[in-house]
């Protein structure tokens, strides 16, 4: 059989490992090699990039997007989102999400994976219908949880149904959290496979337990046709399993595969450069640990929660957050741990620690979400929860809530006339303040120089006395410098 590889390098490697903290040039370097190693697809953007990119370094995403899709010309490249969502954890208008959808296609990225931890599934339906007829290619995804009330039979039914629907050629099945056992998958990925008949399946599974790789193994014994993985250096870990690894499976097991194995080691060699520079982190195997099947905090999220955590000061206590998760996550009656529902959860835990009042204190995403408007709850609530939550003043109020619906004119209206689709949809999920200084920072850093505290680490190896460096050249637009071991400079 063969067997495709789904890229997760430059989205959700990163989002595991650096918080979703690459910037344009970090990724420079790797792009041309990530081009011509024959990936079915890259993923490559979403959402919570977007966020980071405007709120934390000031960068126009949509730049970025843009010069990420240069760099990766022949490739079909993929975004994820919700189904009900674009930016932040709000209901959205089915106006910007199409607009979402529509411009993202614009600007080079076709593929779309949907999903929706709740399984709303009519709503997960109209999202297809609109990337199906924008011209885009529709992944609705099974996002997998382990909980008491979401079985094999659970999961089969919601695959089925997708891979009924106009246009879907592919269904992707993921385990964020990485809690899916090799026991289950050999029960829970051969029912979907029955389920969906010759539909395309993609395995998405993270190495958070360290049997990802092990499921993959599964996923193709059961039929699946390809397989996410990452780069060495952004996998592993809360990431997903390297793509030099599962070569080396796939073969071993009498598969066919696509890839380069050539472009491996420049992509690796970039992103060790690029993570120490950017002092990121590096994917390394995870050792096993059983608490994982408690918090089953997702790969993407704990990166992301231990950069928010540290923008506070509190990385210390992430031990802390993750013992606080697992009955956050019971109270709220088993939410499968994914966005947003790992966030809500993982938000909660956090606030029951820094008041030490457990849900004194509560996000009105909380709120909307026990009053049932993210979707249905399947498990059972802890009733003494829901009812201190929901009688507060701020959830009665939330209680009247109808989603808004705007048509694309009336939003158009609360913005200044003639700007483009691209600044309406920043300007729409991020602060005026945000988008101002972003717009006004121009055009993204794109080239891949090295910072100037990296020149002074070069500049230092090469006077060291057992250093092998010989010679060490630096130029700019003004001038150039040489400088060699024997002393002279030029």
């Amino acid at each position: 059989m063969h067997i495709d590889f789904v890229d997760q390098t430059l989205r959700d490697g990163q989002q595991s490992l650096w918080g979703l903290r690459m910037r344009a040039f970090e990724a420079a370097g790797a792009l041309p090699h990530l081009a011509s190693t024959g990936f079915s697809t890259i993923d490559l953007t979403g959402p919570g990039m977007f966020t980071v990119l405007t709120r934390d370094y000031f960068d126009d995403p949509w730049d970025t997007t843009d010069f990420l899709v240069a760099g990766l010309p022949g490739n079909t490249l993929r975004a994820g989102m919700r189904t009900n969502s674009v930016m932040g954890f709000s209901h959205a208008p089915e106006a910007i999400i199409d607009l979402w959808v529509k411009t993202l296609i614009k600007h080079g990225v076709t593929s779309f994976w949907l999903y929706d931890v709740a399984y709303d599934m009519p709503t997960m339906k109209r999202l297809v219908d609109v990337v199906t007829a924008e011209g885009g290619e529709a992944v609705p995804t099974v996002m997998y949880g382990l909980t008491s009330v979401h079985g094999d039979e659970f999961f089969a039914d919601r695959a089925r149904e997708m891979a009924s629907w106009k246009g879907v050629k592919t269904v992707e099945v993921e385990d964020a959290p990485g809690v899916l056992t090799p026991e289950r998958a050999r029960t829970l990925l051969p029912a979907i496979r029955q389920a969906v008949g010759d539909t395309r399946l993609e395995l998405h599974c993270h190495t958070s337990t360290g049997l990802g790789v092990h499921n993959y193994v599964i996923g193709l014994e059961s039929g699946f046709n390809a397989v996410h993985t990452a780069s060495r250096p952004m996998a592993n870990g809360v990431s997903l399993p390297s793509t030099e690894a599962m070569v080396n499976i796939v073969e071993y097991l009498g598969h066919t595969h696509s890839l380069d194995t050539s472009k491996f080691a420049p992509v690796d060699e970039h992103f060790v450069r690029a993570a120490a520079e950017g002092g990121h982190l590096l994917g390394i195997p995870a050792e096993f640990d059983p608490r994982i099947y408690d918090h089953q905090l997702p790969g993407g999220m704990t990166g992301t929660l231990l950069r928010q955590l540290g923008q506070h000061g509190m990385t210390d206590r992430f031990p802390e957050v993750l013992r606080a998760i697992p009955q956050v996550r019971i109270d709220f009656g088993e939410p499968i741990m994914a966005t947003p529902m790992s966030q809500f959860v993982g938000i909660q835990a956090v606030l029951n620690i820094i008041t030490g009042d457990p849900y004194s204190l509560c996000p009105d995403e909380v709120i909307h979400y026990l009053l049932g408007h993210y979707g249905p709850i399947y498990g059972p609530v802890n009733q003494q929860v829901k009812d201190r939550i929901l009688s507060s003043n701020r959830a009665k109020e939330i209680a009247k809530w109808e989603r808004p619906n705007p048509t694309l004119k009336e939003i158009r209206a609360r913005f200044e006339a003639g700007i483009s689709d691209e600044e309406l949809l920043l300007r729409f999920m991020n602060s005026k303040e945000e988008v101002d200084k972003t717009l006004a920072n121009g055009p993204v850093r794109k080239d891949p120089r090295r910072s100037s505290n990296q020149i002074v680490a070069n500049i230092v190896d090469l006077v060291a006395e057992k250093s092998r460096a010989t010679s060490l050249s630096l130029q700019t637009p003004a001038y150039s410098v040489s400088l060699q071991k024997s002393g002279r400079s030029s």
